[in-house]
């Protein structure tokens, strides 16, 4: 264990102020130097996953490779570091209690008094290890979810203490994030909240090793000094962490402010070459210097809260970056979008993208919207549940089925062109059920899909529990909607695309979960390549 380093990111103050984008920022340049780093993420919420939570309570739910669903941070660990995260990255309350709960019922502790300390707290060391124990990853760093203080952290802040004596001081440091207020009518920095902070994780027997200041104003070296002297901590782990232009720019900020080496410095570890960031200050300059713009239309049901859809407004950031091209997002909620309405909301727009969700709220306006963009050859991209409204329209407005519908909105349809798969149909408990995780999918060569991917044979990211019914797909590809993309094992749909047409292109899968800052995911690319062609002429 000792031969892996973990670092520990707790949060004081106030929540929200953005430990995910601090541990990536940090991942990222460690990474940077060479080390092999994962990040992981513990919630204090009692459901065994973000699963069946509402996006207007936790934002997206971000969906691994292995089928996990997760928070969204880590989406932002993946973004950060190009790197693959699993099950094994986001634990939660719930699943820590159950885990114990069913050893507790099969016997494993052997008739005795199951407590919080040792059983629980054991339970969340097991797995603060677990990644670690792998030998694939030189720092694990952990990200422990909501702020010191809060009733529900206080086993996780416990097993961090407890860590700290099975690991050893030098593999072991604990982060802390917090918050530095400017008082307007002081004309002052305020350090109060702070110390209180770091006083409450001193009173459960953790002392900070570094403090990151989230400040909307540079730190003087007066409250530095004041920071280091009443927190405890060197003047030289006091961090400046500004308010960003956007959460890119974090990695080299926390560079400038020597984070990684005053971390490398505790850990004993090697830190003579500096970090190799040149690909991301090319990113970034890309992304502050565009040739071009765009505007994209996002067509979804939780636009009062982007972050429900926060993984497809970063997968735009990086395929427009990639292209030299400011992409600006009209969020548009498709319950105000109706046969009237549609032209004054959509026509202004270079092109559409149709987000996935679950449910029949909104789903007529996401139809209406995708006529309109059909009819009017202006580039469109759905996903998911945005797919399936583009079949749904298709079968209503080229078919001539009127009532065609997914069977998950109207039951009693004639025409379910999108319905659940047989083995669904007698499931009732919702989490975890559906088609999860990472795929297979094989492209047809004429495609525009085939185009963006420069290959036939792709994986891609699932989170959905009804598909593309096949008894209509004759009927469809007659009528010009194609089936370009197949799951070679079901032979299920994986995506759609209308030949005579700039852009339409539908895919069942979530390709955003796979856009990274490094590797903007093909199908955002060239959906904004289509719009700036398209804008052209």
């Amino acid at each position: 264990m000792a031969s892996t380093k973990y670092i520990f990111v707790t949060g004081g103050v106030t929540s929200s102020l953005g430990k995910g984008i601090i541990a990536s920022s940090l991942g990222n340049l460690l990474m940077a130097r060479g080390y092999r780093v994962t990040i992981q993420k513990f919630d204090p919420y009692i459901n065994i996953d973000p699963g069946t939570l509402n996006p207007y309570e936790h934002g997206e739910c971000y969906v691994t490779d292995d089928g996990a669903e997760t928070d969204l941070d880590l989406g932002h660990y993946e973004r950060f570091l190009n790197v693959r995260t699993s099950q094994a990255n986001n634990v939660t309350t719930g699943r820590i209690y159950h885990n114990v709960i069913t050893k507790e019922r099969r016997g494993d502790y052997l008739g005795k008094t199951v407590q919080v300390i040792p059983h629980i707290t054991d339970e969340i060391k097991n797995n603060f290890y677990r990644l670690g124990e792998t030998g694939d990853y030189d720092i694990v760093i952990t990200e422990i979810g909501g702020c010191v203080g809060d009733i529900e952290s206080l086993p996780f802040i416990e097993a961090v203490r407890q860590a700290k004596w099975d690991l050893g001081e030098s593999n072991f440091l604990v982060i802390h994030l917090t918050l530095i207020p400017y008082l307007a009518a002081a004309k002052e920095l305020k350090t109060k909240p702070t110390q209180h902070s770091v006083k409450q994780l001193l009173e459960a027997g953790i002392q900070p090793d570094i403090l990151v200041c989230r400040s909307e104003k540079p730190l003087p070296s007066e409250i530095r000094r004041k920071l280091s002297l009443f927190c405890n901590v060197q003047l030289n782990s006091v961090i400046e962490a500004l308010d960003a232009e956007t959460i890119y720019d974090v990695p080299l900020m926390m560079r400038k402010e020597k984070l990684d080496e005053r971390v490398l410095t505790k850990l004993k570890l090697a830190h003579k070459e500096p970090p190799h960031i040149d690909e991301w200050r090319t990113f970034l300059s890309k992304l502050k210097n565009p040739t071009n713009e765009v505007n994209i239309g996002l067509v979804g049901k939780y636009v009062e809260l982007p972050d429900a859809y926060k993984s497809i407004a970063e997968a735009f950031i990086h395929a427009g970056a990639h292209l030299e091209c400011k992409v600006n997002i009209h969020w548009i909620s498709s319950e105000t979008i109706t046969e009237k309405s549609v032209k004054r909301t959509l026509s202004d727009l270079h092109g559409v993208l149709v987000a996935p969700g679950f449910g029949e709220r909104g789903i007529e306006g996401k139809i209406e919207a995708i006529r309109y963009v059909r009819e009017n050859n202006i580039p469109f991209f759905g996903i998911c549940l945005g797919m399936q409204c583009a079949v749904v329209e298709f079968a209503r407005n080229v078919l001539g089925f009127e009532d065609a519908a997914s069977s998950e909105m109207d039951k009693n349809t004639k025409h379910p062109v999108i319905d659940l798969m047989e083995d669904q149909k007698k499931i009732t408990d919702y989490g975890g059920t559906m088609r999860l995780g990472s795929y297979e999918c094989k492209l047809k060569k004429s495609s525009k899909a085939y185009q963006a991917y420069k290959t036939s044979a792709i994986q891609e990211r699932h989170r959905h529990r009804y598909e593309f019914n096949n008894k209509y797909l004759e009927q469809m590809e007659a009528a010009g909607l194609k089936a370009t993309g197949i799951n070679p094992k079901s032979g299920l749909v994986e995506i759609v695309e209308l030949d005579s047409h700039p852009y339409f292109v539908g895919s069942q899968f979530h390709p955003e979960l796979k856009s990274t800052v490094m590797n903007p995911h093909p199908l955002f690319v060239s959906f904004i390549d289509a719009i700036i062609q398209n804008k052209k002429n």
